[in-house]
């Protein structure tokens, strides 16, 4: 038996008193955990719960082994990252594919200044692939998008970015000093792909349906070729810099600038948003030191903020429209 590992399940029963909330922050299912507490009971020779339908108590053996337990994890946590540390560790790191690879490196350059002695393994995943890697440990850190639904993680501040459209310069939208969602009928979509992103899909497609724009046809991914064909439209972030018309140079998401032949206009209302946070699992110095380095990387290169309270939203009307 793993003993360290088994202490660690009965901190999280401990200070839960719920086995289901215990699973969730294991990111385990709850029988494998009710298993290996018995197990660990077992092999103590002393009962460290008492269960009922309705709660969970620490027997007074039990509350004797908290203490002990939290100082044993902890001890080899430490040495964990000492250990790590001596061998030049390595940090997995997980980022959208369409952030701005500017953005990304001044985030690695950040990183490695804070801490030089732990190398950077990032890899670009959509948010689903990023929870279940950061589920099963395969990823130390991620940047995910919201909404996201994941059981078990820790997220550090949720930043946003406003979004407009970005168009064809030959789209007759493009003479426009802003577009309402509505202006967009008949035009098709790009979006990310709904399989990485279905919280952002969700979202997006009903606030599209709310304000008046059912796409044509959607087409997953993360190229502008559509775009510059002028085969689609998508939502981008708010341009870092306007252009001489005010509105022409558009940012990619957090940052990077577009190519030629694209313009960016304001959307009505200014209700879409990009939103990202970091995500992690397990808490390690490394892993708070690289989310910090982000936060402030996507406030600082990526024109993100921090979402405040919620605005009051309400549906501007097309110009030209009665009241």
């Amino acid at each position: 038996m793993d003993l360290v590992r088994h202490l660690r399940y009965f901190v999280a029963v401990a200070e839960e008193l719920h086995f289901g909330n215990a699973a969730i922050r294991l990111g385990m299912a709850q029988p494998p955990l009710s298993q290996r507490i018995k197990r660990l009971e077992e092999e103590l020779g002393v009962r460290l719960f008492d269960r009922s339908a309705r709660q969970v108590r620490l027997t007074e053996p039990g509350r004797l082994l908290l203490g002990e337990a939290r100082e044993i994890v902890a001890r080899v946590d430490r040495m964990r990252e000492l250990v790590k540390a001596g061998e030049g560790a390595v940090l997995k790191v997980g980022a959208p594919p369409d952030l701005a690879a500017d953005v990304v490196a001044a985030m690695v350059a950040g990183f490695r200044e804070l801490r030089p002695g732990v190398r950077l393994a990032p890899a670009e995943m959509w948010t689903v692939d990023q929870v279940n890697a950061l589920a099963s440990g395969a990823l130390d850190v991620g940047l995910v998008r919201h909404p996201v639904t994941a059981p078990g993680l820790r997220f550090g501040p949720e930043l946003s970015r406003p979004l407009g459209v970005l168009l064809a310069e030959g789209d007759a939208l493009a003479r426009q000093a802003e577009v309402h969602p509505a202006d967009l009928a008949g035009r098709d979509l790009l979006m990310p792909p709904e399989e990485g992103e279905p919280g952002f899909w969700a979202e997006t497609l009903a606030e599209c349906r709310r304000r008046g724009y059912v796409p044509a046809e959607i087409h997953q991914g993360s190229g502008l070729g559509l775009v510059l064909a002028g085969a689609a439209v998508t939502f981008w972030p708010a341009p870092e810099e306007p252009g001489p018309t005010g509105h022409d140079r558009a940012a990619g998401p957090a940052g990077s600038g577009r190519p030629d032949g694209l313009v960016w206009r304001p959307l009505l209302g200014g209700a879409l948003t990009w939103r990202l946070s970091t995500a992690w699992r397990s808490p390690s110095p490394a892993v708070l030191d690289f989310a910090a380095v982000a936060v402030r990387t996507l406030k600082e290169r990526g024109g993100m903020a921090e979402r405040g309270p919620a605005p009051i939203r309400r549906v501007s009307r097309r110009p030209g429209t009665l009241a």
